[in-house]
């Protein structure tokens, strides 16, 4: 007599995971995750290792992690996913203040984000017995283009 168990949010062949309160802009996460969108897994694993933005640390500890989860709790082949979604989401700002002249003081804002990444496992086609395609036959390259015709000479006046 448990809780019931919750519907999954991803269909069979997905598996997701979420990195939330990530200490970065929403806008700055974004362009990590615009890098990665499309790419297979390993791909995606590569390109993040070699980014120079500091966010990419994390982005890349939600990516293992949403591996992990298609690996072990959905049994999803590691060498067919790719990176279906990757969206980011504002999270809470912090308020602070910096001393200015005067004794004022001008707000600052330090914001968090989250990140929730989606892979898709997505097997190649196998066409075996596929036809091969014909080659249509095109002029060859080596061949000599047709030679134009000279211009008629014109008479010198003396």
């Amino acid at each position: 007599m448990g809780q019931q168990e919750n519907p999954r949010r991803v269909s069979e062949n997905q598996a997701r995971a979420v990195g939330a309160n990530i200490r970065s802009s929403a806008r700055k996460l974004n362009l990590v995750a615009q890098s990665i969108r499309g790419q297979k897994a390993e791909a995606a694993l590569a390109t993040l290792n070699f980014s120079p933005k500091r966010v990419a640390r994390d982005v890349k500890k939600v990516l293992q992690s949403a591996i992990a989860n298609a690996e072990n709790n959905h049994d999803l082949d590691v060498d067919d996913l790719v990176v279906k979604e990757a969206y980011v989401g504002r999270n809470l700002v912090l308020g602070r203040f910096h001393a200015r002249g005067r004794g004022r003081g001008a707000p600052v804002e330090k914001p968090f984000s989250q990140i929730t990444i989606v892979v898709e496992e997505r097997r190649a086609p196998i066409n075996k017995e596929a036809p091969a395609k014909e080659e249509t036959k095109k002029p060859a390259a080596s061949a000599a283009p047709a030679k134009k015709k000279a211009a008629p000479k014109r008479k010198e006046k003396a």
